[in-house]
Parts: C-alpha cells; sequence; structure tokens
C-alpha cells in the first residue's frame, strides 16, 4: 500500500504541474482582468465559459472516463482510443459547423449583436477541447505524464502569450492602425471577447502539438466496442451533465435573478473573482483527479483497494483543510490581487472554499459507481445536487445575489456527498473513517472561527498568530496520523 501512495503522490506531482500552471495563469489574470476590465465585462466573460463548461459535457459524452475504463479490460487499447478519437471528430466537427453557420441568430439571442465571433470562438474551443480530450486520456493511460504536462504548459503558455498581446498591444496598435484586419476577429479596446480570442487560439496550438501523434495513429473504427463504450459512457454524460451544470448554472442564472437595482453582469463579474481566489483549492482536486482516476481503475482488481482508498480519503482531506486555512489566514494579503470595484467579492472565499472541499470528498466518493459499473446513479447523486443548487438559487439570489450563488455550491455539494455515501456503502463498500474526516474539518473551521474571534487590527501579528495556527493543524494532522516528519522528508 505503501508503494501505491507514492506511485499515487508521484504521478499527482508530475500531473499536477501543468494544472498548477493554468491556475497561476488565472491568478496571474485576475488582477489583469478586474483592472482592464469592468465588473460587468468580466461578468459576460464569465457567461460564456459558463456555457463552454457546459456543452463541454455534452460534446465528450463521457468518453474519456470510457477509454480509460476499456482500455484498462481490452486487449487492444489502441483500438478503443482510435474508435473514441473517431466518435469526437465527428461530433465536434458537426457542432464547430453548426456554431459557424447559427453564430450570427445564437448572438444576437444572447443580446450581443455585435460579437458574433465571440460564438464562433466557442464553438471552437469546444471542439477542439473535444477532441483532444480523447488524445490526453490516451497519454494518461499509456502513464506519458511528462508528455501530458508539456503539452497542457504549452497550451497554458499560448494562452498567456496571447493574453498579453491582446490587452497590453493589441489596444495601441489599433490606436495606430484603425484599419487593421484584425478588427474583424476582435475589438479595438479591451472587452470580453479578448479572454475567448485568447483562449481560442490556445485551443488551436494545442492540437497542432498533437499532429506527429495523430499521424502515428490506425485509426480504426470498431462497431460493436463503440456500443459497449457508449453504453457506459453514456450514463456519466447524463449524470455529467447536472453535475457541471450545477457548477455553472448560477452564472446563467444571474441574467434573470439579480436583486433589484444592480447590473446582473457586475453581480456576477464580483462573484466569479471572489471564486478565483478558491483556485488553491480546485488546483490540488484537479491535481489529484488526474492521476486517482488511472490509479483507482488499475487498482479494481485489488482485494485490499477498498482500504487503500479509504486511507487516502484521509489524507486528501486532511491536506484540503491546511489549503483552507492558509487561504482564509492570508485573505488580507491575497485580496489585494483583485481590483477595487471587485473586492466585496472576498467574502464569499471561505464558504466557495469550503463548497471546493466537500466536491473533492465527493469526487473520491464517486469511484464507487464509476469502479462498479453502476454509472447511472451517478445521475441521481448530480440531479438531487442541481436541485438544492436551483432551489437555494431561486429563493436567495433576488435578495442575497452572489452570496446565496456561493451558498448553493456549498450545500449541493453537501447533499451529494450525503446520497453518495449511502449508496456506495450500499453497493460498494469501502470502509471510509468518517469519525476521523470530519475531525478534520471541524478543527480546521474552529480554528479559523477563533482567528475571527481574536479580532487582530495589525497585519503582522495577525499573521504571525494564524502562522501558529495553520502550523499547529498541519502537526495535529501528522500526530492524528502517526505520520513521522523524518520519513517524509526521506
Amino acid at each position: 500500500m505503501a508503494h501505491d501512495l507514492k506511485k499515487l503522490a508521484g504521478e499527482t506531482a508530475v500531473y499536477g504541474l501543468s494544472t498548477i500552471l493554468a491556475r497561476v495563469l488565472n491568478f496571474f489574470f485576475v488582477p489583469v482582468y478586474t483592472r482592464l476590465l469592468s465588473p460587468g465585462d468580466y461578468g459576460v466573460a464569465t457567461e460564456f465559459l459558463s456555457y463552454i463548461a457546459i456543452l463541454q459535457v455534452l460534446l465528450t459524452m463521457g468518453m474519456e472516463t470510457g477509454c480509460l475504463r476499456f482500455a484498462n479490460q481490452n486487449d487492444k487499447p489502441r483500438e478503443v482510443f482510435s474508435t473514441g478519437l473517431i466518435t469526437m471528430l465527428m461530433v465536434a466537427g458537426a457542432f464547430f459547423a453548426c456554431t459557424m453557420v447559427w453564430s450570427g441568430d445564437i448572438a444576437s439571442w444572447l443580446g450581443y449583436g455585435n460579437y458574433r465571433m465571440c460564438v464562433i470562438y466557442l464553438g471552437g474551443i469546444l471542439a477542439i477541447d473535444a477532441f483532444t480530450s480523447i488524445l490526453f486520456a490516451r497519454l494518461r493511460f499509456e502513464y506519458h505524464a511528462v508528455k501530458f504536462t508539456v503539452i497542457k504548459s504549452v497550451k497554458i503558455a499560448a494562452e498567456l502569450g496571447f493574453n498579453l498581446l491582446l490587452f497590453f498591444a493589441a489596444p495601441a496598435w489599433f490606436a495606430a492602425h484603425p484599419d487593421s484586419w484584425l478588427l474583424n476577429f476582435i475589438s479595438a479596446t479591451p472587452d470580453f471577447g479578448y479572454i475567448l480570442f485568447a483562449i481560442f487560439l490556445s485551443c488551436i496550438t494545442c492540437l497542432l502539438c498533437f499532429i506527429p501523434d495523430l499521424y502515428r495513429i490506425k485509426f480504426k473504427f470498431n462497431k460493436n466496442l463503440w456500443k459497449l463504450m457508449m453504453m457506459y459512457s453514456l450514463p456519466l454524460m447524463v449524470a455529467g451533465l447536472p453535475g457541471v451544470a450545477n457548477d455553472f448554472i448560477d452564472r446563467i442564472l444571474f441574467r434573470f435573478l439579480e436583486p433589484s437595482g444592480m447590473a446582473w453582469q457586475d453581480q456576477l463579474g464580483i462573484f466569479q473573482a471572489g471564486v478565483k481566489l478558491a483556485v488553491l483549492m480546485t488546483l490540488f482536486i484537479q491535481m489529484f483527479r488526474y492521476a486517482a482516476e488511472p490509479f483507482f481503475f488499475s487498482g479494481d482488481k485489488n482485494k485490499r483497494s477498498p482500504i487503500g482508498y479509504a486511507v487516502i480519503m484521509n489524507h486528501f482531506v486532511a491536506f484540503c483543510m491546511v489549503i483552507f486555512l492558509f487561504v482564509v489566514f492570508y485573505m488580507d494579503a491575497i485580496g489585494l490581487l483583485l481590483g477595487k470595484n471587485f473586492r466585496a467579492g472576498i467574502d464569499i472565499v471561505p464558504i466557495m472554499l469550503g463548497a471546493y472541499v466537500l466536491l473533492g470528498i465527493n469526487f473520491n466518493l464517486s469511484m464507487w459507481y464509476k469502479l462498479s459499473g453502476k454509472t447511472q446513479y451517478a445521475i441521481y447523486i448530480t440531479t438531487a445536487g442541481l436541485v438544492v443548487t436551483l432551489i437555494i438559487n431561486l429563493l436567495f439570489m433576488p435578495v442575497y445575489g452572489y452570496t446565496a450563488a456561493a451558498w448553493g455550491h456549498f450545500f449541493s455539494y453537501l447533499t451529494m456527498i450525503i446520497l453518495s455515501a449511502w449508496l456506495g456503502n450500499k453497493y460498494y463498500p469501502i470502509p471510509y473513517n468518517w469519525p476521523k474526516i470530519w475531525t478534520y474539518i471541524t478543527v480546521a473551521v474552529l480554528l479559523f472561527f477563533f482567528s475571527n474571534w481574536l479580532n487582530i487590527t495589525i497585519l503582522w501579528q495577525k499573521w504571525l498568530i494564524n502562522t501558529i495556527l495553520l502550523v499547529g493543524y498541519i502537526g495535529f494532522w501528522l500526530k492524528f496520523e502517526k505520520i513521522n516528519v523524518k520519513d517524509i522528508w526521506k
């Protein structure tokens, strides 16, 4: 078991390099976006990115996880990925063609009639990401973690470079060249279209990186295998749709449920800025996910695996709470990343951090239906979470705005945990140590409230006390798990 934990930790670190770069990029551009864009423009960009997140689940159809599972069970894994790639090529190509044809109508319907190109960028981003998701899954299956990270990093670097060019060089260029052909693609001054255009160009860069791999693939479509893959993957897609809608539907609801007298675009922009400050938590969860899925699937036949999954959950939760405390303890410094017009969103950061901890726990719990093949139960779990999100936002967003959206995430993920744990214990029992898990969470939350209760106004004193509390929590975790610091260092 110790060897397996070391292997998982090592792969988490490697996969995490690209994820770290992506999150750092988001962190880097938070002060840029919140200073060069108005809350309204940032809110519209957030709305478009929410559409991308939701539609991405539809386009990929759960094939990424399906390819990983069937490649592990099939003696011809290359045929599995070939079938998946052909499927994605057909679906993604048809979708992009539709966005090209009806881009003007879609833009007008959304109220952005002058931004037809943004709809095309949205279609291109979705199509390319859907196709390359199978290529990235293939790298994960073959344990090419370094190559996976390099290509992801190139995409991230491209997005960074294009953002820098657009926000800091393009306005001056357009002022000197008012007839430039580039004005057919973006506006002369920074707006939400700059963000979408930069992402679109980075997706093209990513696709170009895979050209050598595509030349080496012998494309073959196995109809019988495809049917089995779709039977496994489509329930994941159906389940994933309410799941991702649960994460992003509140951004879309801002358009209809904003508090009286407030512009919904401004509310959404402030909310998104606050969410971005919780990026460290989502960073770790995404790192863990990339390494954990292949790890869990490969250990499916090991009778001791359930015990190992329970041990992993303990450490996962404890580390998540370390991140929680780090962010809330030094929020005075971290909050300066936001422009002055966005700093009201700092109030929701502890709520979103707590919600993301619950989301990470739910990911660990979700392995029971992925490993047992009972993926249809994912639909019930994620739909229940979506219902909670909708109820909270419909009732409270018109009064409390983005604060209601934050609490919607929290209680939705909590509902999913309760339902998933109950069903998992019935169909695929894993001996999670729930008293220990909730102890880690409770102690961290109590330390957070204790720090606020002290109400220290001198920053250096506040940070000193909070550092002592943070180190104390880490010591509590190591003591509770009987971990020797010297062994970790070795």
